[in-house]
């Protein structure tokens, strides 16, 4: 595999595809948080400063009628000049004959944008005489999308076999790669996963997965309640997949029989509603009435989860404790995102696995007092589930 940092860009029209899928204001169309663009930022100014000239692909959004002003990469584009330094010009469409003109005619130094990569059906198929296309407008391939990485799309894969001596990963992917390995070959035990969201069937592989290397799995969300009920608890009204409760009682002996210590949360802020103004208090979690569901985890949970990562030197974290987009069950989450943090600071790794976990940490503050936020939120759970990626195996092989 080519190596990044070495690479001669002189001169080259360096095609990239990166991860612009950034939220939009819905009435002002302003990103509200840019942090995949900036991650991308020094992959983009080391080509530059080498003296090559970038064209980039990106998704936004899942359109699915073709090109929706809505999902337009247009609207990304003054504040991408701000973050990058430079004017940064656009493609109405990332092929034909606009999208070749302006390539062509790029100088070292300037940048193209093209227009959202999925108003083709083409690019989720991964079409190859779409991906010819896209090839045709550049000198060399670089694949610094490590959230799109788990897509065998026309442009995060099938583009790279157009290049067979000059493609290669940006500086945001290898990270991304050396991060996740930390957790998974160079271990520094006790290591503690932290695994939350709504569904088991969501988490079901990853936690399978992390029983072969985790000494600690600590479930929270959503999920905890179907191992409740998997244990002959009452959980009332709270979220449970019927479903999946033979998943559960399998997952807690397999624990038992590999030795990997599985924590639930003792008790839970329940709700009357799944509503912000819901009446709330504190229950044990296996003895939730009906009526009530639980929508957080309580402070005796808060304690016994933060003394295993104050005791941890590794940490994988995917999923929030509870709704913290509403304050009233934000507690948990944010308490855990600050035991993560003083961990790291006593010298622990923290791995925190992008999509909800990294929004957490990022509205608590914490983003920079982990160890690495993850770009990744479905391309690391597969990651982490032992799946190969299509988007690094282009690239490797």
């Amino acid at each position: 595999m080519l190596d990044f940092g070495s690479y001669n860009f002189s001169n080259k029209r360096v095609l990239i595809r990166v991860d612009f899928n950034v939220p939009l204001d819905k009435s002002t169309f302003e990103i509200t948080d840019d942090k995949r663009i900036r991650a991308a930022l020094p992959t983009l100014k080391h080509i530059l400063n080498k003296g090559g000239s970038l064209i980039l692909m990106s998704h936004l959004g899942r359109p699915k009628n073709g090109a929706e002003d809505k999902f337009s990469l247009k609207y990304i584009i003054r504040h991408f000049e701000k973050l990058v330094g430079t004017k940064v010009s656009f493609a109405n469409d990332c092929i034909g004959r606009e999208a070749k003109q302006k390539s062509a005619s790029l100088k070292s130094g300037e940048i193209l944008l093209l227009e959202n990569v999925r108003f083709h059906s083409e690019e989720t198929m991964g079409d190859i005489t779409f991906s010819k296309e896209l090839a045709s407008l550049g000198d060399c391939y670089v694949n610094d999308a490590f959230g799109t990485a788990h897509r065998a799309h026309a442009s995060t894969t099938k583009i790279a076999s157009f290049f067979p001596n000059d493609k290669m990963m940006g500086f945001l992917m290898a990270a991304e790669i050396e991060s996740a390995e930390k957790i998974i070959k160079k271990t520094v035990r006790p290591f503690t996963a932290i695994v939350g969201g709504a569904k088991v069937s969501d988490k079901v592989l990853i936690v399978e997965n992390l029983l072969k290397i985790a000494d600690h799995i600590i479930i929270g969300g959503g999920m905890a309640y179907t191992f409740f009920k998997a244990l002959g608890g009452e959980i009332g009204d709270s979220l449970c997949e019927n479903e999946r409760i033979g998943t559960c009682k399998e997952i807690l002996a397999r624990s038992k029989t590999l030795g990997v210590a599985i924590h639930l949360p003792i008790d839970s802020i329940i709700a009357n509603k799944f509503a912000a103004d819901a009446k709330t208090r504190n229950q044990k979690s296996n003895e939730i009435p009906e009526g009530w569901m639980g929508l957080d985890i309580g402070n005796d949970t808060i304690k016994a989860f933060t003394n295993v990562l104050m005791n941890s030197k590794t940490i994988l974290w995917n999923g929030p404790m509870g709704v913290f987009e509403m304050d009233a069950f934000a507690h948990g989450t944010k308490s855990i995102a600050e035991a993560v943090a003083e961990a790291t600071k006593n010298g622990a790794y923290s791995l925190i696995g992008g999509g909800d976990s990294a929004a957490a940490v990022q509205k608590f503050g914490f983003a920079s007092h982990v160890s690495y936020v993850s770009t990744g939120g479905g391309a690391l759970l597969e990651y982490f589930e032992g799946k190969e990626l299509p988007g690094i195996s282009a690239i490797v092989n």
